[in-house]
């Protein structure tokens, strides 16, 4: 499937490239803000593409500004359309369940879908409306509260709630899959299954999960939106809580050191051991969460947010031992450095599955593209 995505660098749009990384389908073309501005260069970007998506978009800001952007981001992209020789198969819109409700935002985003839709000639269009998103790396006070209570918490501080009214909540890889139209896998759903909570709720079950956390002891993870939230916010705490320390109790007879609590849910234990200069890993994971202890040996755990540059290093020691959780959707290896064989325990939030792994390949060093 070839992609192309206006907005690819904003939430959305980075968990969209995400997504087609784990698929295994080639790099996105990027429709970037320059582009937008030249209706030939928006031309090239789309021709023969199986796919765009129009994922650029005005959330806040001044009411007239968010509605004048939203449909001057669809007319730009309109041009482009109606100017590529070659167009798109299907034209996808990552509309807004508000879209026509009579606000500045609403209305604009109803007005940008039409645009489109009149733009879009031979080629399918599907509009797709949005719920309130939440996932990892989500911006807080700007993409959505889940963010911004998570930051909050991050921080050490207590979630406000000015309103409590009801959320549906749909993790933002079921809806990057919905947009893509991507095959089901087990750990995505293009059904966008939601839950439904209230902000009160939302705010008291992330502070439970920071609370335990904050012990390197593991919330209850019973299903996939406990355990999607509880690693939206570990996102929040990644590089500067990690490595987390962890109990150790000594005496005559040696070291008790306590590797993993976890509260419910399922899990698995392991434990592998690693030659001088061997690397383990490189791959990353969309939602599982996985857990290291190096118990005997030294080693330098590496890791690498996809679409990014810059890589996290950790020295961690078994003399020491300490918690480093992988987050999601970072590139992770682990390398032996000392001399002696290196002993590593690891836990994850569920049983292995072959047929559903929730592993990919991804060198630590791949050279990032698309930023």
């Amino acid at each position: 499937m070839r992609v192309a995505l206006t907005g690819a660098g904003g939430f959305l749009g980075w968990h969209v490239r995400v997504l087609v990384r784990a698929l295994g389908w080639p790099e996105p073309a990027v429709v970037d803000r320059a582009d937008l501005a030249d209706p030939a260069a928006v031309a090239a970007r789309l021709r023969g593409v199986d796919r765009v998506l129009h994922l650029a978009g005005v959330n806040r800001g001044d009411p007239a500004d968010v509605a004048a952007g939203n449909v001057a981001l669809a007319e730009a992209l309109a041009r482009g359309l109606r100017r590529c020789p070659e167009p798109p198969k299907t034209v996808v819109f990552a509309n807004s369940t508000q879209a026509g409700n009579g606000t500045p935002y609403g209305d604009s985003k109803a007005t940008a879908a039409a645009i489109l839709a009149d733009a879009a000639a031979g080629s399918q269009v599907v509009d797709v409306r949005l719920p309130h998103l939440y996932g990892e790396h989500g911006r807080p006070f700007y993409n959505s509260v889940t963010a911004t209570f998570c930051r909050v918490l991050a921080d050490g501080g207590e979630p406000e709630v000015r309103e409590d009214r009801e959320l549906h909540l749909v993790h933002v890889t079921d809806a990057a899959a919905r947009l893509l139209d991507a095959p089901p896998a087990g750990v995505w759903d293009a059904g966008m299954p939601a839950l439904r909570t209230g902000v009160r709720a939302l705010a008291e079950r992330l502070t439970g999960y920071a609370a335990t956390y904050r012990r390197a002891e593991l919330p209850p993870l019973l299903d996939r939106h406990d355990v999607r939230l509880f690693n939206t916010y570990r996102s929040h705490l990644f590089p500067a809580r990690y490595p987390m320390p962890l109990p150790r109790r000594a005496d005559q007879r040696g070291v008790l050191v306590e590797t993993v609590k976890a509260h419910g849910g399922a899990g698995q234990t392991f434990c592998s051991t690693t030659r001088p200069g061997v690397t383990r890993g490189e791959h990353f994971h969309l939602a599982k969460v996985e857990r290291f202890v190096v118990l005997r040996g030294t080693a330098e755990i590496a890791l690498r947010r996809i679409g990014h540059d810059e890589v996290v290093r950790f020295p961690v020691d078994g003399a020491d031992p300490v918690v480093v959780d992988m987050p999601t959707m970072w590139a992770h290896d682990i390398t032996n450095t000392g001399g002696d064989e290196l002993l590593t325990l690891f836990w994850t939030d569920g049983i292995f599955d072959p047929d559903r792994p929730d592993t990919y390949r991804e060198t630590v060093g791949f050279p990032a593209t698309g930023g």
